[in-house]
């Protein structure tokens, strides 16, 4: 299996990373797969995939290298460069590190996800460029017009996993992160079930950088940053999630609304706050309003307040979907 030894300095200093590049990277794996996991994605991917298609259909260099660089259970290394230990890495710069990187090292990244020895077409010096070009046109065209949305999920993603590991640890935030991964203890960090040797990550900078596709993979860098992609939580991945039918707005107000509508599963009020992009005192103001009127309750859990739909919440939601 692909499994990490780590120690307490390593996992104390650990922190979530919101990263552009990570996004747009797992944005143009996901059109390279053509698979939907969600309806949210399956109406982004019909919206984008043709001109993505018709891109790749003009630059059958670039589309070659995109099938060597997934390769075999391995995506080639100079494509997902290690973040920079920010909490918001600059796009630019992190596209800048692919497309600086020399073409021997690309050429060696592609023979390890192939498995075996690079395609003649593929032997030429431009192709961190190519790689390069085509992230910049998949951020601008697919991911950027929807980015300040999908920022709000990641945060939201962030914060419901910093919450599980205040109230139940490393295990509870850890476990469902990826297929495959698991805390198991002793300083042990499973990463996957692959056959990878271990890999000795004491007193290294560690990085949790979730996206929204239901993609992931790892990296490291030689000055010991690594980083954790992982598919942030699925409900909160879907575009469609907490959706306010036009009736329910008009009966609650749109901002009350939506509060409403994302506490089908329990929620916090920063978390309510990062997924609405509200500020504190509206998402506060709303839910009072919701607790009077008996449609939401709450609870406590660990150091954090909880807040859910009642009986008569989820009645009233349910109404505006018939």
């Amino acid at each position: 299996m692909g499994l990490w030894q780590v120690n307490a300095d390593t996992m104390a200093g650990s922190r979530f990373v919101v990263s552009a590049a990570a996004e747009a990277s797992a944005c143009m794996f996901a059109l390279h797969k053509g698979r939907a996991r969600n309806p949210g994605e399956r109406v982004w991917l019909d919206a984008h995939s043709p001109a993505y298609e018709a891109r790749l259909a003009g630059d059958p260099i670039t589309a070659l290298l995109l099938r060597a660089a997934w390769g075999n259970h391995w995506i080639a290394d100079f494509l997902t460069p290690t973040p920079p230990s920010d909490d918001a890495p600059d796009f630019s710069d992190e596209i800048d590190r692919i497309r600086r990187t020399p073409p021997d090292v690309v050429h060696a990244d592609l023979e390890v996800s192939l498995r075996g020895s690079l395609p003649a077409a593929l032997r030429r010096d431009d192709l961190a460029e190519r790689a390069a070009g085509l992230l910049e046109w998949v951020w601008a065209e697919t991911v950027l017009p929807y980015w300040p949305r999908r920022r709000r999920v990641l945060e939201a993603d962030i914060v419901a996993r910093t919450g599980q590991l205040g109230q139940r640890g490393w295990a509870a935030a850890l476990d469902d992160m990826r297929p495959g991964m698991r805390w198991l203890g002793e300083n042990r960090l499973q990463i996957n079930t692959l056959d990878y040797p271990p890999r000795d990550v004491t007193d290294a900078r560690l990085m949790f950088v979730p996206v929204t596709p239901r993609m992931g993979w790892v990296s490291w860098s030689s000055d010991r940053r690594f980083s954790i992609v992982y598919p942030c939580s699925g409900v909160l991945a879907e575009p469609g999630a907490g959706q306010v039918p036009d009736a329910l707005a008009r009966l609650l107000g749109g901002g009350r609304a939506a509060v409403l509508m994302l506490l089908g599963s329990p929620k916090s009020t920063s978390h309510l706050v990062a997924l609405t992009g509200q500020g504190l005192g509206s998402v506060g103001r709303h839910l009072k309003v919701l607790l009077d009127a008996g449609l939401v309750q709450r609870r406590r859990s660990g150091r954090s307040v909880l807040y859910y739909r009642t009986d008569a919440g989820e009645v009233l939601v349910a109404a505006q979907a018939r």
